[in-house]
């Protein structure tokens, strides 16, 4: 089964979910806006992106990067913590089966799942 860290106001979530329902894969939807990743999930979701920076999934264009001074942080304790405590700023959507995980940018970046 597949899960996505999915955002219903975002487009590009939309769209990848679509296209998850319409290869008919079981997908559990997660609204990582509401149920926060905590830190540790936020890091197992990096290892399975075969990410080692957490800025690298991070929205660096919102408001709240550059309110909490995140470009000046290096630490990736505190750029997870920064995550789980503002999930605004993780890039959507995530979608994983478990081993390894796509981020839908564009949406067809998923398929490789499918």
């Amino acid at each position: 089964m597949l899960t996505i860290w999915h955002n219903p106001r975002c487009s590009k979530s939309r769209q990848t979910l679509a296209l998850i329902e319409a290869a008919g894969k079981p997908v559990e939807i997660r609204k990582y806006l509401d149920d926060v990743p905590t830190a540790a999930e936020i890091t197992g979701m990096l290892n399975q992106l075969g990410l080692d920076d957490p800025r690298a999934l991070m929205r660096r264009g919102e408001a709240i990067y550059k309110e909490l001074g995140l470009k000046a942080v290096n630490a990736s304790d505190a750029l997870l913590k920064a995550m789980s405590k503002h999930p605004k700023l993780i890039e959507r959507p995530i979608v994983s089966d478990g081993e390894r995980a796509i981020i839908g940018r564009p949406p067809e970046a998923v398929k490789t799942l499918l």
